[in-house]
């Protein structure tokens, strides 16, 4: 009977967010690192038996279960990180199998998103999350049931701009104090997400920021513009607006 009602409304409903809040309250506490080990075997079991509450609907427990995954990488003890590698490499593979074998679109942002608010959070990117980093492409070299499928190359170059971002935020430290380094090194990272417009949004956001902070209102307008130009775009190929980003094209030619 419970099974029912977790599955109800594609396992977007109140009992399963209970369910997967308790999962997540045994990462969000301290554990040994043999308590994590049965932590991470029934979060397996847990996706296993609901992808749909990761890969449909809504992106809030996909995105949830990233960053505590994420935070688990970055352990001190080294079984815990590759526990932490192994499941998260089974949650990328079912996001993979639940698309039909097309892409994992969404754990790729939702991690991306989730290494962004560590960063800040737990100050990841040391040695322990790349040697974490390192665990996961192993497993889509060795994995012999996904060699003749593009899920290997998915993860690398997930893992690859997971590196890119840890690598331009220690870079954004460094010339904190020089606005238009600073600037620069946002602009480098928001082109690199021009296929992915969520994760070019959030750059762009955060770069208008920045100008805004140094009074250079013009150049957070652009940045505003560009993001107004990535939905419409957006709303274009969803057939809910007819113009797509040449609508900015009389605000300004650099739309383009």
């Amino acid at each position: 009977i419970f099974q029912r009602q977790l599955q109800q409304s594609d396992c977007q409903n109140a009992l399963m967010k209970k369910v997967f809040d308790t999962h997540m309250l045994f990462l969000q506490i301290n554990q040994s690192a043999a308590a994590l080990k049965h932590v991470f075997a029934a979060l397996r079991l847990f996706v296993a038996k609901f992808p749909s509450a990761f890969f449909q609907g809504q992106a809030d427990l996909c995105g949830s279960l990233c960053y505590e995954i994420l935070k688990c990488c970055n352990h001190r003890s080294r079984s815990t990180q590759t526990e932490a590698s192994a499941l998260l490499y089974f949650f990328m593979r079912k996001n993979f199998e639940f698309n039909k074998q097309k892409s994992i679109v969404r754990s790729h942002l939702q991690l991306i998103k989730a290494v962004s608010q560590l960063i800040a959070d737990a100050g990841i990117g040391g040695s322990r999350f790349q040697h974490s980093l390192a665990i996961i492409n192993n497993f889509a070299n060795g994995d012999k049931q996904m060699k003749n499928v593009n899920f290997p190359a998915e993860v690398k170059d997930l893992t690859k701009r997971i590196r890119t971002v840890l690598m331009a935020t220690a870079q954004m430290k460094e010339h904190e104090k020089d606005p238009e380094m600073l600037v620069d090194l946002q602009y480098s990272l928001a082109n690199s997400y021009a296929s992915t417009p969520e994760l070019r949004r959030t750059w762009l956001e955060s770069m208008a920021k920045i100008h805004a902070r140094n009074g250079d209102l013009s150049e957070a307008a652009m940045c505003y513009i560009h993001i107004a130009a990535l939905i419409a775009e957006y709303l274009k190929r969803k057939g809910l607006f007819s113009m797509g980003w040449p609508a900015f094209l009389s605000i300004t030619p650099n739309i383009k």
